[in-house]
C-alpha cells in the first residue's frame, strides 16, 4: 500500500464507455479511488452498490468515486447497467494503476497462491496527495467508512 502524504501516481485509463480519464483531471476535488478484484462477484457488487447508494452524499462533499479493476470496458459497462451504478468504473487490463498503487499482490485462495487485486481504497486530496489508505477493506462497510473520512 502506498504511504499517506505521498503524491498519488498518475494514470490514464478508459471508463465503462471507453472514455479516457486521468487523475490530473480531478485536481481540485477529493477522489475516492477504490480497487476491487472483479465485476459481478458478491463482494465487489456489494461494495459498488453501497458506493452507488451513497454517491449523492459523496457529491455533496465535493468528492468523486472511481472504481478500478482489471475487467474490460465491456464488462464494466454491463456491471454499471445491471446495478445502475452512478459513478465511473475504470478498466486497467494492463495493470498500470493496479501495480502503481501497490494493490497487485499474492493472495491465498483455498491454499492456492495466486496474484490478484487486493481490495484497497485511497482518499486522494485536491492536490493529488494520498490522504488516507485502507487495505483489505470490508466490501460492504468501505463506502460508509470513506464517507466518514470526508
Amino acid at each position: 500500500m502506498l504511504a499517506i502524504g505521498t503524491q498519488a501516481p498518475s494514470f490514464s485509463l478508459p471508463d465503462q464507455n471507453g472514455q479516457m480519464h486521468t487523475l490530473e483531471e480531478y485536481r481540485g476535488k477529493k477522489v475516492i479511488l477504490y480497487f476491487y478484484p472483479k465485476d459481478n462477484t458478491a463482494g465487489c457488487t456489494k461494495q459498488a452498490c453501497a458506493f452507488g447508494e451513497l454517491y449523492p452524499q459523496f457529491m455533496e462533499k465535493g468528492a468523486v468515486v472511481l472504481g478500478v479493476s482489471k475487467d474490460s470496458v465491456a464488462s464494466h459497462k454491463k456491471f454499471e447497467e445491471k446495478y445502475g451504478l452512478p459513478f465511473t468504473l475504470l478498466s486497467d487490463e494492463e495493470l498500470e494503476a493496479i501495480k502503481a498503487y501497490d494493490v497487485w499482490q499474492e493472495k491465498n485462495m483455498y491454499g492456492k497462491k495466486t496474484m490478484g487485486v487486493v481490495r484497497t481504497t485511497y482518499l486522494i486530496n485536491e492536490q493529488g496527495v494520498i490522504e488516507r489508505a485502507f487495505g483489505k477493506v470490508k466490501a460492504g462497510e468501505n463506502p460508509q467508512q470513506m464517507l466518514d473520512c470526508l
